[in-house]
C-alpha cells in the first residue's frame, strides 16, 4: 500500500477535513504526499499555478501537503448549475455541460480519466491520500461510482472510514455502512474514525468499546469539534457562518457589518472567508431578503449561473432590498458574478451556462457582460489604488465598462508582466465589482476597501495583520497538531502500510 483512501458513511462528515489533517500531518513526518479526489461535485473552484481548474477543497489539501495542486489531484469537478445539472470540467477544462442522467448512464470516460490522473501521482509522490465522495455505501450506484472503493482499489490503499457523531446516530453510521459492503470493499476498511465530538470525551469510551467490538476494527481516534480551526469548506457555508441572524449581534470590537447575500448557485463563497477572519467585521450570510439598512457593506459573491441567480434576486424582492441599500447611502460589491450581476445587463447568446437569453442586472454599476464558450482562467497579481491584491479569474463572461472606471489595475500574470484593468466602480464611489477571487485576502487592500464606508473609522489594525495565506498555514498546523494529538496516526500508518 502507497496512502490512504478517507471514506465516509455520508456527505459532509469531514471527510475534507480530515484528509486534509493527514496531509498536513505526513507532511510533517518528511513525506511528499499527495491529496486526490477523483470526482469533486462543488463550485468552489481554484485555479492552479498553470492556468487548470480544479476543485478548491483539492487546492487546500495540496496547501496542507506543501506541494503544487495539479490538475491530477481532481480530475473530474462537477459544478452544479441546476438541481439536474452541472458543468463538467475533466483534467482542468471544461467538457461541456451534463444533465445527472447523462453523466451517470456511462461514467467510463470519466473513470478512465481518474484512474489514469491517479496513476500520474503514484508515479511522483510515495504517498496518496485520497478523498471518497458522498457515502461509500450508496448500493444503487456502487457499478458507476469511481471515486470510493474504486479509488482504493486501484492504488492499493486502506480504508479509513469516517462518521459524524455530532449529526447523531453515530454507531448506525458505521454498523449499517459495513454491513451493505460487499466482501471485496470491506476487506479495504483498516479503521474507523469518529468525528466532530462535542463534549466530554471520557463519556464516549463506552462506544468506541462498543464499535470495537461489534466491528472486529480499530476505532483510530475521535476528533473533537474545536471552533478554533477554520478550513475552506468544501461546498458549503463554513461552519461558524452566522446565517440569517434575528438581528444584528453585537460583538466586542466589531466596526463594520457586512451582509452576504446567499443565492441559489452561489459559488467560490470561500472569497468571503478571509472577512470573518477579521475581529473588527462582522459577516452575515443572508438567504432570505431583510432590511440592509443596518449593514455598512452589502456583497454578492461568485455564481455558477448569473441570470438565474439575477432572476431569483427579482423575483424574491432581493433586489428591491439591495437597491434600497444603495439609494439610502449603502455601499455595494460583487466579485465575478456578482460582478456581473450589478451591471446593466448579463447576455447569453449562446447558451454557455443556461438557455440562450439576456437578463436584466441591477444597473448600479455601467457595465455589460456578455458570455462566451472560452473560459478565461489564470491567476493575476495587480493593485487596488496603492495595495497590491492577488487572486484567479475563472469565468465565462466578457464584461465591457462603458464609461465606468475600473477597480484594479492588473501587473502581472504567470506568462508575464501586463497592463489590464479589471472591474468597475460606479460614478458615486459606493459600488464596485472585480473579476478576481481571493481579492479579500490582503488585509491592506480589504482596509483600502472598506475605507470609504466609514470615514471616521480607524482600520489601521485591520491593515496590519497578517494576508491570508500566512493564517491558512496557522490554520493547517493547528489542524495538524489537533489530529495528532486524537488520533493514532502511528497505528493508522502502519496498518495502511506506510513508513512514517
Amino acid at each position: 500500500m502507497n496512502g490512504i483512501a478517507i471514506l465516509g458513511t455520508g456527505s459532509d462528515v469531514g471527510k475534507s477535513f480530515v484528509t486534509t489533517a493527514l496531509c498536513r500531518v505526513l507532511a510533517d513526518r518528511g513525506l511528499r504526499v499527495a491529496p486526490f479526489k477523483a470526482q469533486n461535485m462543488s463550485n468552489n473552484a481554484g485555479i492552479t499555478r498553470d492556468g487548470w481548474e480544479i476543485a478548491r477543497a483539492q487546492i487546500v489539501q495540496a496547501e496542507a501537503a506543501r506541494v503544487e495542486p495539479i490538475p491530477a489531484m481532481n480530475p473530474v469537478l462537477l459544478k452544479p448549475t441546476s438541481n439536474t445539472g452541472a458543468q463538467v470540467i475533466l483534467n482542468g477544462r471544461v467538457a461541456g455541460p451534463h444533465s445527472a442522467a447523462e453523466y451517470f448512464r456511462d461514467t467510463t470516460r470519466f473513470r478512465a480519466a481518474a484512474m489514469a490522473a491517479l496513476d500520474e501521482l503514484r508515479a511522483s509522490y510515495p504517498v496518496i491520500v485520497a478523498e471518497g465522495a458522498g457515502s461509500c455505501a450508496e448500493v444503487n450506484l456502487r457499478s458507476r461510482d469511481f471515486t470510493n472503493f474504486d479509488v482504493a482499489h486501484h492504488a492499493d490503499l486502506g480504508v479509513l472510514l469516517v462518521a459524524d457523531i455530532d449529526r447523531g446516530g453515530v454507531f448506525a453510521q458505521i454498523v449499517g455502512t459495513l454491513a451493505i459492503l460487499d466482501a471485496r470493499d470491506r476487506a479495504r476498511v483498516r479503521g474507523l474514525l469518529v468525528n466532530r465530538f462535542r463534549g466530554d470525551l471520557s463519556l464516549f469510551r463506552d462506544g468506541v468499546d462498543w464499535l470495537k467490538a461489534h466491528t472486529g476494527l480499530p476505532v483510530y481516534g475521535v476528533l473533537p469539534f474545536d471552533r478554533n480551526i477554520t478550513i475552506e469548506s468544501e461546498d458549503a457555508l463554513p461552519p461558524d457562518a452566522i446565517i440569517d441572524p434575528p438581528g444584528l449581534l453585537v460583538s466586542a470590537g466589531v466596526r463594520l457589518r457586512i451582509a452576504v447575500v446567499v443565492t441559489p448557485h452561489i459559488a467560490n463563497l470561500t472569497d468571503i472567508q478571509p472577512l470573518m477572519m477579521h475581529p473588527e467585521l462582522e459577516v452575515h450570510w443572508l438567504t432570505r431578503p431583510r432590511d440592509l439598512g443596518a449593514y455598512d457593506l452589502v456583497v454578492l459573491a461568485g455564481s455558477k449561473n448569473t441570470r438565474r441567480d439575477l432572476e431569483h434576486l427579482w423575483s424574491s424582492g432581493w433586489a428591491d432590498r439591495i437597491l434600497a441599500r444603495h439609494g439610502s447611502g449603502g455601499h455595494v460589491a460583487g466579485v465575478c458574478g456578482g460582478y456581473q450581476m450589478l451591471g446593466v445587463e448579463v447576455a447569453d447568446p449562446l447558451g454557455v451556462e443556461a438557455e440562450v437569453g439576456v437578463s436584466r442586472g441591477l444597473g448600479l454599476l455601467s457595465v455589460r457582460t456578455e458570455f462566451h464558450v472560452e473560459k478565461r482562467l489564470g491567476r493575476s497579481v495587480g493593485r487596488w489604488g496603492d495595495a497590491e491584491v492577488s487572486g484567479y479569474e475563472i469565468h465565462h463572461g466578457r464584461t465591457e465598462r462603458m464609461g465606468a472606471r475600473a477597480a484594479v489595475r492588473i501587473s502581472a500574470r504567470p506568462e508575464g508582466p501586463v497592463d489590464e484593468l479589471d472591474g468597475a466602480w460606479s460614478d458615486d464611489g459606493r459600488v464596485w465589482g472585480s473579476y478576481l477571487h481571493g481579492i479579500f485576502d490582503t488585509p491592506r487592500a480589504v482596509a483600502a476597501m472598506l475605507a470609504g464606508l466609514r470615514p471616521d473609522l480607524d482600520l489601521s489594525a485591520l491593515a496590519a495583520r497578517p494576508d491570508f495565506d500566512a493564517v491558512r498555514q496557522d490554520q493547517y498546523d493547528r489542524l495538524a497538531a489537533h489530529c495528532s494529538a486524537h488520533v493514532d496516526v502511528d497505528r493508522l500508518l502502519a496498518d495502511c502500510g506506510i513508513e512514517g
